[in-house]
């Protein structure tokens, strides 16, 4: 495993193009890229950053909570067809960063009725995982899942029925998602186990805030634990809030902690 940072951890701190040199300094040797707003979704951009970056690796791409993605699924043609034309950009931003995977949350459960699950679509979420996953594979990007308790993988069982119809689909961890959700971490790492491309790392104290790993009550030697059994080798990425740390060195502490874990361990 490798212990890496997402450009998330600087939102509202530092624009991307500053953000990747940043990340790049703090020891680190991969990261992912959360890409804010429509002016980055173009290659020219993602050639800044590729620029930027210098030898810092680029695991995976993000894009902003609800910009195009839940609109991916919409049933207005309009809609759908301005979506996957944004979606073509930002992946050719991403091929330009050389982003292996796009971190993806699919569609917005909005209404706490949608959160069960109980109408899910399965054959049309498959359908639109495809045609998204085609999309990412053209830029040479493939297409992972996030754990989201808003969104499309929601809860265990989503996941299985995705991949039926999206067999090329990858999942990605988000732990602090998987508590959000109330249902057992272990029920997703055992569902997308061999399909795993990336994790996101948080810790939470005991007055349940979120903080950065190492300040927090979370057990990251289990988890590694358990994601090495479950046959997961890849990034595993700080993803914190920016009120989570006062200075950017705070990053380096908690990617320090984590890679003592995984050299503690044998897991690197």
């Amino acid at each position: 495993m490798e212990i890496g940072i997402s450009t998330a951890s600087l939102f509202m701190r530092q624009y991307n193009e500053e953000a990747v040199r940043t990340i790049a300094g703090l020891g680190v040797n991969t990261c992912e890229i959360f890409l804010e707003t429509f002016c980055e979704y173009n290659r020219e951009y993602g050639e800044t950053l590729a620029r930027n970056k210098g030898a810092l690796q680029v695991n995976s791409v993000h894009l902003y909570t609800t910009h195009i993605e839940p609109q991916l699924f919409s049933d207005n043609e309009r809609t759908r067809a301005d979506a996957y034309y944004f979606l073509d950009k930002a992946m050719d931003a991403a091929n330009a960063f050389g982003a292996k995977y796009y971190t993806f949350h699919g569609t917005a459960r909005y209404k706490k009725a949608s959160r069960s699950g109980k109408n899910d679509n399965f054959q049309k979420i498959g359908e639109t995982l495809e045609r998204t996953r085609e999309v990412c594979e053209k830029h040479g990007v493939a297409l992972s899942l996030e754990t989201v308790e808003w969104s499309t993988y929601n809860r265990p069982g989503v996941f299985k029925e995705a991949l039926k119809r999206c067999p090329g689909l990858f999942a990605t961890l988000d732990i602090k998602q998987t508590r959000l959700s109330e249902y057992p971490e272990n029920d997703y790492i055992e569902e997308t186990a061999g399909h795993i491309s990336h994790v996101h790392l948080s810790d939470i104290n005991e007055e349940g805030k979120t903080c950065l790993p190492g300040r927090g009550a979370y057990n990251f030697a289990d988890l590694f634990l358990r994601l090495s059994d479950a046959g997961f080798n890849g990034a595993a990425l700080i993803e914190a809030y920016k009120d989570d740390y006062v200075n950017v060195a705070e990053l380096k502490t908690s990617a320090e902690y984590l890679q003592e874990i995984l050299y503690k361990y044998n897991l690197e």
